[in-house]
């Protein structure tokens, strides 16, 4: 799955299960399975990315923090013409 633009705004979290199938031999080790991921995109422009449990979750409660106070308009550009 391709991570979200801001032409195509959103939040792409990949969060692999953490249980194991009772007939698995490692369903009590503290073997990792594999490691969660996270991007976003918002129509504003900002973007963010992480790797990692606890980095995941900081970013979706950023992603939460900024879309309920984003109007989703991109930031002006402050060079040339509009800069003056």
């Amino acid at each position: 799955m391709d991570d979200p633009t801001p032409a195509r705004p959103g939040i792409r979290i990949y969060a692999p299960p953490v249980y194991r199938h009772h007939t698995d031999g490692a369903r009590w080790s503290t073997r990792d399975g594999d490691t969660p991921t996270a991007a976003y995109a918002c129509a504003c422009g900002q973007t963010g990315k992480a790797t990692g449990a606890r980095a995941v979750a900081k970013l979706a409660a950023e992603y939460d923090d900024h879309t309920s106070a984003c109007t989703g308009t991109p930031a002006p550009i402050a060079e040339g013409r509009t800069a003056a």
